[in-house]
């Protein structure tokens, strides 16, 4: 792989350590220690956008930086803004993605954090979200500041669960929370603590795609234990993760599974499976992960190529099924 591609690979897994810590605004779900350092850590790990600056799992502290982190590791005080940077080329630097910030107090991050909580039930109970629910249980005096609040929740969500939140009436302004980039897997088990896997199968697909379209086991598991989520130890969000990655997910046919040839000692690989290619695209990818970094799709030359290629390959086998139908139809 070009020396640029791994450089930019390297990012997916601040993006998925920003998955793994947001979990700190699930305060109900776990340890309210433990889930401090969590939330101060996850809107670190956005802002500084470097892998040099994230700090690993267990770290207690949140490292500075010029563009701004969180000061204390029990609060959120830094919330990064997406921007976009169309017409620029990025491949070259690994440090390209340092994201503006804006800064909030201790109230208004808490009003996050009970936000994201409120958006997560009302998926699990496929409620609509409405702003009236949100200004009463929510935001209440801070009125003035729920277009930055619902804004950077619904980035949280988009990030963290690959849930976004789609307005159906824009009168009432309600919100329905579906699964993003046309995905109908989450993963969740019929009770209402289980969490939604969207957002870690984006990021698993998104790993495979810009290693190459094929990728080891052992850089898949490199990669999660960068951010304490090892084989064989339960994930609060995600379960049993060598389960869910190499059956579940195997299964659902969303991933492929299977040795590489001829290796000795055997080794496996991942790529993506029949259904992935199915619901989603390279490019639906590409762009999820351009948005979380602040970035035009078109800054990665290589990927974007590819993923227009992709979008070309489906069009013209759209068209293919399409005439078949069309002349048995005739028949």
């Amino acid at each position: 792989m070009p020396h640029s591609q791994k450089n930019q690979s390297h990012k997916l897994e601040v993006g998925l350590q920003a998955e793994k810590e947001a979990q700190g605004l699930m305060g109900s779900q776990v340890p309210v220690a433990e889930e401090k350092k969590a939330t101060a850590s996850l809107l670190s790990s956005l802002i500084q956008g470097t892998p040099e600056v994230v700090p690993t799992a267990g770290t207690q502290s949140v490292p500075q930086s010029s563009q701004g982190a969180c000061s204390s590791s029990t609060t959120i005080e830094a919330i990064p803004l997406s921007k976009s940077n169309e017409g620029s080329s990025q491949e070259e630097s690994p440090s390209s993605f340092q994201a503006p910030t804006f800064l909030l107090g201790d109230v208004l991050n808490k009003k996050l954090a009970q936000l994201v909580q409120l958006m997560r039930v009302k998926y699990v109970t496929k409620e609509p979200i409405t702003k009236a629910e949100i200004l009463e249980n929510v935001i209440k005096e801070h009125e003035n500041h729920f277009p930055l609040i619902f804004s950077k929740a619904c980035e949280c969500m988009e990030i963290v669960f690959g849930i976004e939140a789609k307005e159906v009436d824009p009168t009432s302004h309600s919100y329905v929370l579906q699964k993003t980039l046309g995905l109908t897997y989450d993963g969740m088990l019929n009770d209402s603590q289980s969490m939604p896997k969207t957002g870690f199968l984006i990021y698993i697909l998104g790993v495979i795609f810009m290693e190459g379209n094929r990728v080891t086991e052992e850089r898949i598991w490199k990669v999660l234990n960068m951010i304490g989520v090892c084989a064989g130890q339960k994930d609060f969000i995600y379960g049993e993760p060598r389960k869910l990655i190499t059956k579940d997910l195997v299964e659902e046919r969303y991933l492929e599974y299977q040795q590489v040839p001829n290796s000795d000692p055997p080794c496996y690989e991942f790529q993506w499976g029949p259904r992935a290619h199915a619901e989603t695209s390279k490019m639906k990818i590409l762009k999820f992960f351009s948005k979380v970094n602040g970035v035009d799709p078109t800054s990665f030359p290589s990927w974007y190529e590819e993923a227009l290629r992709d979008e070309k390959e489906k069009a013209q086998e759209r068209a293919a099924t399409g005439d078949a139908t069309s002349a048995m139809a005739s028949i």
